[in-house]
């Protein structure tokens, strides 16, 4: 079967087809595919991917509202700047990050961090409930099993930040997960590569003590060490460069 066999394009689009031709359309989007062609019409999208009309409609519409398309009258589809795109949107964040590796966007993923989650884990240390304890519990355990090569560490690392959001009951820090998830797999690889180490159980677990004792203050600074340490570490692997450059 060659790839322009039809059928061969539906198996490749997966068993969903409008989040297949999303996907697909997304990261050609994202690394510059269409930057100096028009982008297709909804009826060449469709030919070129052997998918319904109404299949290419609701997968334009997806990505009109991630900011990546516009539809406007007399000029059809246009893609949009990248100031436009929402960075909050998983799927384009994930796409973002795939295109290249970037130092900046780690270090402005980074800000935005520790702008977040200091305030997250101080609003843990007041309201979070058994369940949310015992999910941070849960967090710093799965971190001490990954030490032992008992679990993952990015998965682990992760699980403990997102559980902290959740504990902080603030619906509009819990919708931070989704970009914590996609964006720190990216940001904890890069640096435990400079650290030759994965990220500290103690710096996390004093995290966790000071949410456990009900103390907000302590519980703000020490989440802001952690993610403070990272924008140094990110610096770090900047100056190098910048210093080349001269």
């Amino acid at each position: 079967m060659s790839d322009d066999d039809p059928a061969h394009l539906r198996t490749r689009l997966g068993r969903n087809l409008t989040y297949g031709l999303l996907d697909s359309l997304g990261r050609s989007i994202v690394i510059g595919h269409y930057d100096k062609r028009t982008f297709p019409t909804e009826a060449e999208l469709a030919k070129q991917h052997s998918v319904s009309r109404s299949v290419t409609r609701e997968a334009v519409k997806m990505l009109c509202a991630k900011g990546l398309l516009s539809a406007r009258p007399r000029q059809g589809t246009i893609i949009e700047p990248t100031t436009s795109w929402n960075l909050f949107d998983a799927d384009v964040l994930r796409w973002t990050l795939e295109r290249k590796f970037s130092i900046d966007l780690l270090r402005h993923f980074n800000q935005l961090r520790v702008a977040i989650e200091p305030a997250a884990a101080a609003l843990a240390a007041e309201h979070a409930s058994e369940g949310d304890l015992q999910a941070i519990h849960n967090g710093v355990a799965r971190m001490e099993a990954a030490e032992r090569g008992q679990d993952n560490t990015l998965d682990a690392d992760i699980a403990f930040h997102v559980s902290v959001l959740r504990a902080s009951n603030n619906p509009f820090f819990f919708q931070f997960r989704d970009v914590v998830n996609t964006a720190l797999r990216s940001s904890i690889q890069f640096t435990n590569r400079i650290k030759g180490r994965t990220a500290s159980v103690a710096d996390h677990a004093a995290v966790r003590d000071a949410i456990v004792r009900r103390n907000p203050e302590r519980a703000r600074v020490t989440m802001q060490r952690i993610i403070a340490d990272v924008l140094v570490l990110i610096e770090g692997a900047e100056t190098p460069k910048k210093r080349t450059r001269r």
